[in-house]
């Protein structure tokens, strides 16, 4: 338990603030039945050893989601964090990381975030990375507001069906405070999952801004990104992709090497655990010619006087640090310590490392599809997938609830964002997962299939 120092005195100077009367009013949404039977009846003068033995003890009753075997995904993935990367950014030059104002008196948090770039070009094959992104979401649309940059004239912006719904919520967002854009959605296949190529010719116009892409997309399926590049740029438009799970980059072509012109995506997988939703991580790559409209920082290398590695703010666009007009961004601080959790993740791993590691999410995710098949349950789509895939069921809420009985979160609804799929639920299989797991999943979903 964490010692709450608050008196009497502070409690209602926060109340006042806040325009609370006490503290009742802060739970007053909490059904009234609730709160008259949430009181912990505690002695008083009970000392604190016994407090906390006999709090451990209530929470002990509720099943958390370690109980679980989890199968859930959809953007956020569980990969196993080694205890290094804790013990790294909770180092106190670290942990209270912020904005470097002053780069040349922070050459530990430059450097930190230059490596992070570095490692992230690697990942996805384009030519700069900045850093300072908030996660995938925001980093997709800030990536639209670049192509608008690049390509002033240009008012049709084409998002995949197939692209997570968060992330074209986000872009609807970001562009509903702008005129003379067109949001088009581009449908997906029906039989492959995948973005319709045909449908994307049809948008193809002279109009045409950007498309943007999941790679791999929403339904865990690896997305023609080459093709999809390609039609993109006959139009005379911008390619980019966005990729949720960033363990695929270890073994898929990356998006820079199929024509991507900006790529975009979400870093949690590289050694965030998942934490209530958050905290994310967003990066954000680009060919060199697109670099000035990048928003963000940029960290360069360079030598001092005395001929030393250094390291600097080689662009800073935002407009804390050049005038508000000419700002390509307002991101108003930075994910320094997410990015150096996924530095070390990724050092630690390596390469090869991380190759090994993305081929076995896929193992054990095509494993999962093939048990699942021989119990009668098969792919919602037949499209090439990483760790991430779509089945359908009879009904959702019932297997939901017999993977409860059997222990298992078995993945994510897609009737609320697909109505077209009422009956298909979205699976993710990672390392964490063993055999076992998967056949208790099969189990509990073969009694409602």
């Amino acid at each position: 338990m964490r010692f709450m120092p608050h008196t009497d005195s502070d409690v209602a100077s926060m109340l006042e603030v806040i325009g609370a009367r006490d503290i009742e009013d802060l739970i007053a949404h909490v059904p009234a039945a609730l709160r008259a039977t949430a009181a912990i009846a505690l002695a008083p003068g009970r000392i604190e050893a016994e407090v906390a033995a006999e709090l451990s003890a209530l929470a002990a009753q509720n099943r958390g989601a370690a109980a679980f075997a989890s199968f859930l995904g959809a953007g956020y993935y569980r990969h196993f964090v080694p205890a290094a990367v804790r013990a790294v950014i909770a180092r106190a030059e670290f942990a209270t990381s912020y904005t470097p104002y002053q780069a040349e008196a922070s050459q530990g948090t430059t450097q930190a975030i230059f490596e992070f770039q570095t490692l992230i070009a690697q990942l996805t094959a384009m030519e700069a990375t900045n850093a300072s992104m908030y996660d995938g979401a925001s980093a997709a649309a800030e990536a639209v507001l670049m192509a608008r940059r690049i390509l002033p004239k240009r008012r049709v912006v084409a998002l995949s069906r197939a692209l997570w719904p968060d992330y074209r919520a986000t872009i609807r967002t970001y562009l509903s405070a702008l005129t003379g854009l067109e949001i088009v959605e581009l449908p997906f296949d029906p039989e492959s999952g995948a973005t319709s190529l045909d449908a994307l010719e049809q948008a193809a116009t002279a109009d045409l801004l950007c498309t943007v892409t999941g790679y791999p997309n929403g339904f865990g399926v690896i997305e023609p990104l080459g093709a999809i590049a390609a039609a993109t740029h006959r139009a005379g438009a911008l390619a980019i992709s966005a990729t949720a799970e960033g363990i695929a980059l270890g073994l898929l072509k990356p998006p820079g090497e199929l024509g991507a012109d900006i790529a975009v995506g979400e870093g949690q997988s590289f050694g965030l655990p998942l934490q209530f939703g958050g905290p994310g991580l967003g990066f954000m790559c680009a060919r060199l010619a697109h670099l000035r409209q990048m928003p963000g920082r940029l960290v360069g290398q360079t030598r001092d006087h005395d001929g030393r590695r250094a390291f600097c703010l080689t662009l800073a666009t935002r407009e804390q640090h050049i005038r508000r007009e000419r700002a390509t961004s307002n991101i108003c601080t930075n994910h320094s310590l997410c990015a150096l959790a996924a530095t070390v993740y990724l050092s630690l791993l390596g390469r090869l490392g991380l190759r090994e590691l993305a081929e076995r999410n896929v193992e054990l995710a095509h494993h999962a599809a093939s048990v699942l098949e021989e119990r009668g349950i098969p792919l919602q789509f037949d499209g090439p997938f990483f760790n991430e895939f779509a089945v359908p069921v009879s009904d959702p809420a019932a297997a939901f609830g017999a993977a409860e009985r059997h222990g298992v979160l078995a993945g994510v609804a897609l009737r609320p964002d697909y109505p077209e799929l009422e009956r298909a639920i979205l699976i993710s299989v990672t390392e964490m997962n063993s055999s076992g797991e998967i056949e208790r999943l099969a189990d509990a979903l073969a009694e409602v299939r």
